[in-house]
Protein backbone atom coordinates (compact mmCIF):
# COMPACT_ATOMS: atom_id res chain seq x y z
CA UNK A 1 0.00 0.00 0.00
CA UNK A 2 2.86 2.39 0.64
CA UNK A 3 3.99 1.99 -3.00
CA UNK A 4 0.50 2.95 -4.09
CA UNK A 5 0.48 6.06 -1.90
CA UNK A 6 3.96 7.00 -3.11
CA UNK A 7 2.96 6.69 -6.81
CA UNK A 8 -0.23 8.62 -6.22
CA UNK A 9 1.72 11.44 -4.58
CA UNK A 10 4.23 11.52 -7.46
CA UNK A 11 1.36 11.55 -10.00
CA UNK A 12 -0.37 14.44 -8.21
CA UNK A 13 2.88 16.42 -8.09
CA UNK A 14 3.51 15.93 -11.81
CA UNK A 15 -0.07 16.92 -12.65
CA UNK A 16 0.17 20.10 -10.59
CA UNK A 17 3.38 21.09 -12.42
CA UNK A 18 1.58 20.89 -15.77
CA UNK A 19 -1.24 23.09 -14.50
CA UNK A 20 1.13 25.64 -13.06
CA UNK A 21 3.23 25.69 -16.23
CA UNK A 22 0.16 26.36 -18.40
CA UNK A 23 -0.91 29.30 -16.28
CA UNK A 24 2.57 30.83 -16.39
CA UNK A 25 2.87 30.35 -20.19
CA UNK A 26 -0.15 32.56 -21.09
CA UNK A 27 0.80 35.53 -23.24
CA UNK A 28 -0.68 37.73 -25.95
CA UNK A 29 0.32 39.25 -29.29
CA UNK A 30 -1.09 41.94 -31.54
CA UNK A 31 -1.46 42.21 -35.30
CA UNK A 32 -1.91 45.43 -37.20
CA UNK A 33 -5.27 45.98 -38.89
CA UNK A 34 -5.71 48.16 -41.97
CA UNK A 35 -8.01 48.81 -44.89
CA UNK A 36 -7.72 50.69 -48.15
CA UNK A 37 -10.90 52.27 -49.42
CA UNK A 38 -11.00 52.67 -53.20
CA UNK A 39 -12.68 55.56 -54.96
CA UNK A 40 -16.21 54.75 -56.02
CA UNK A 41 -16.37 53.10 -59.41
CA UNK A 42 -18.58 54.57 -62.13
CA UNK A 43 -19.33 53.77 -65.74
CA UNK A 44 -21.26 55.92 -68.20
CA UNK A 45 -21.91 55.77 -71.91
CA UNK A 46 -20.53 58.70 -73.85
CA UNK A 47 -23.34 61.19 -74.50
CA UNK A 48 -22.09 61.75 -78.06
CA UNK A 49 -21.34 58.08 -78.87
CA UNK A 50 -24.09 56.13 -77.12
CA UNK A 51 -25.61 53.69 -79.63
CA UNK A 52 -24.69 50.21 -80.82
CA UNK A 53 -25.94 50.98 -84.30
CA UNK A 54 -26.31 48.21 -86.85
CA UNK A 55 -27.47 50.96 -89.29
CA UNK A 56 -29.90 50.14 -92.10
CA UNK A 57 -30.48 46.54 -93.13
CA UNK A 58 -32.59 45.22 -96.03
CA UNK A 59 -33.34 41.60 -95.06
CA UNK A 60 -33.22 38.80 -97.59
CA UNK A 61 -34.92 35.45 -97.99
CA UNK A 62 -32.82 33.81 -95.24
CA UNK A 63 -32.20 34.60 -91.59
CA UNK A 64 -28.77 36.15 -91.08
CA UNK A 65 -26.58 37.68 -88.40
CA UNK A 66 -25.19 41.19 -88.84
CA UNK A 67 -22.13 41.94 -86.69
CA UNK A 68 -20.73 45.26 -85.48
CA UNK A 69 -17.21 44.86 -84.09
CA UNK A 70 -16.01 46.92 -81.10
CA UNK A 71 -14.10 49.12 -83.56
CA UNK A 72 -17.40 49.97 -85.31
CA UNK A 73 -16.90 47.97 -88.49
CA UNK A 74 -19.93 46.05 -89.70
CA UNK A 75 -20.06 42.63 -91.32
CA UNK A 76 -23.11 42.15 -93.52
CA UNK A 77 -23.70 38.64 -94.90
CA UNK A 78 -24.33 37.79 -98.54
CA UNK A 79 -27.97 38.17 -99.53
CA UNK A 80 -28.56 41.15 -97.23
CA UNK A 81 -28.04 44.81 -98.07
CA UNK A 82 -26.52 46.99 -95.34
CA UNK A 83 -26.27 50.75 -95.71
CA UNK A 84 -25.51 53.67 -93.46
CA UNK A 85 -22.81 53.97 -90.85
CA UNK A 86 -22.56 51.35 -88.13
CA UNK A 87 -21.30 52.37 -84.68
CA UNK A 88 -19.95 50.84 -81.49
CA UNK A 89 -20.78 52.94 -78.40
CA UNK A 90 -18.06 54.25 -76.08
CA UNK A 91 -18.23 53.69 -72.32
CA UNK A 92 -16.11 55.66 -69.83
CA UNK A 93 -15.01 54.28 -66.46
CA UNK A 94 -13.87 56.37 -63.48
CA UNK A 95 -12.33 54.88 -60.35
CA UNK A 96 -9.14 54.34 -58.38
CA UNK A 97 -5.88 55.23 -60.10
CA UNK A 98 -4.07 52.29 -61.77
CA UNK A 99 -6.73 49.76 -60.71
CA UNK A 100 -8.01 46.95 -62.90
CA UNK A 101 -11.70 46.67 -63.60
CA UNK A 102 -13.69 43.74 -65.00
CA UNK A 103 -16.43 44.56 -67.52
CA UNK A 104 -19.43 42.25 -67.89
CA UNK A 105 -22.83 42.46 -69.54
CA UNK A 106 -26.05 42.28 -67.54
CA UNK A 107 -27.62 40.00 -70.15
CA UNK A 108 -26.11 37.73 -72.78
CA UNK A 109 -28.76 38.93 -75.23
CA UNK A 110 -31.11 41.89 -75.52
CA UNK A 111 -34.36 42.36 -77.41
CA UNK A 112 -34.70 45.16 -79.93
CA UNK A 113 -38.33 46.03 -80.63
CA UNK A 114 -40.08 48.21 -83.19
CA UNK A 115 -42.90 49.01 -80.74
CA UNK A 116 -45.45 47.10 -82.86
CA UNK A 117 -44.69 43.62 -81.58
CA UNK A 118 -41.80 42.85 -83.94
CA UNK A 119 -38.49 41.95 -82.32
CA UNK A 120 -34.89 41.08 -83.10
CA UNK A 121 -32.21 39.76 -80.75
CA UNK A 122 -28.83 41.38 -80.19
CA UNK A 123 -26.22 39.15 -78.55
CA UNK A 124 -22.56 38.05 -78.54
CA UNK A 125 -21.52 41.38 -77.05
CA UNK A 126 -17.79 42.14 -77.12
CA UNK A 127 -15.66 44.90 -75.66
CA UNK A 128 -12.54 46.45 -77.11
CA UNK A 129 -10.67 45.43 -73.92
CA UNK A 130 -8.35 42.43 -73.68
CA UNK A 131 -10.28 39.77 -71.69
CA UNK A 132 -12.85 42.48 -70.83
CA UNK A 133 -10.44 44.00 -68.26
CA UNK A 134 -9.68 47.73 -68.17
CA UNK A 135 -6.67 49.24 -66.41
CA UNK A 136 -7.47 52.69 -65.13
CA UNK A 137 -4.85 55.30 -65.95
CA UNK A 138 -3.00 57.75 -63.68
CA UNK A 139 -6.16 59.87 -63.49
CA UNK A 140 -8.42 56.88 -62.72
CA UNK A 141 -10.05 56.74 -66.17
CA UNK A 142 -10.45 54.22 -68.98
CA UNK A 143 -12.69 53.91 -72.03
CA UNK A 144 -13.87 51.00 -74.12
CA UNK A 145 -16.30 50.29 -76.95
CA UNK A 146 -18.89 47.54 -77.36
CA UNK A 147 -19.84 45.51 -80.42
CA UNK A 148 -22.38 42.75 -80.92
CA UNK A 149 -24.42 40.61 -83.28
CA UNK A 150 -27.98 41.14 -84.50
CA UNK A 151 -30.18 38.22 -85.60
CA UNK A 152 -32.24 39.37 -88.59
CA UNK A 153 -35.08 37.06 -89.62
CA UNK A 154 -35.92 36.29 -93.22
CA UNK A 155 -38.36 38.99 -94.30
CA UNK A 156 -37.94 40.87 -90.99
CA UNK A 157 -40.72 43.45 -90.63
CA UNK A 158 -39.73 46.97 -91.62
CA UNK A 159 -39.34 49.49 -88.81
CA UNK A 160 -36.91 51.18 -86.47
CA UNK A 161 -35.88 48.75 -83.73
CA UNK A 162 -34.39 49.81 -80.42
CA UNK A 163 -33.33 48.35 -77.10
CA UNK A 164 -30.48 48.65 -74.63
CA UNK A 165 -27.18 46.98 -73.82
CA UNK A 166 -26.14 47.26 -70.17
CA UNK A 167 -22.55 46.90 -68.99
CA UNK A 168 -21.35 46.36 -65.43
CA UNK A 169 -17.94 47.19 -63.97
CA UNK A 170 -16.29 45.86 -60.81
CA UNK A 171 -12.83 46.17 -59.33
CA UNK A 172 -10.65 43.08 -59.74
Amino acid sequence: MSKFVRYAAVGAAVASLGIASGAQAATSAQANASATILNSLAVAVSPTDNTLDFATIAPGASAVTVVVAPNGTRTCPVGVVCTGTANAPTFNIQGAVNSTVQVTFTNASETLSDGSGNNMTASSFLTSLPSDVATLDATGNASFTVGGSLAVAAGQAAGTYSGTVTVNVAYN
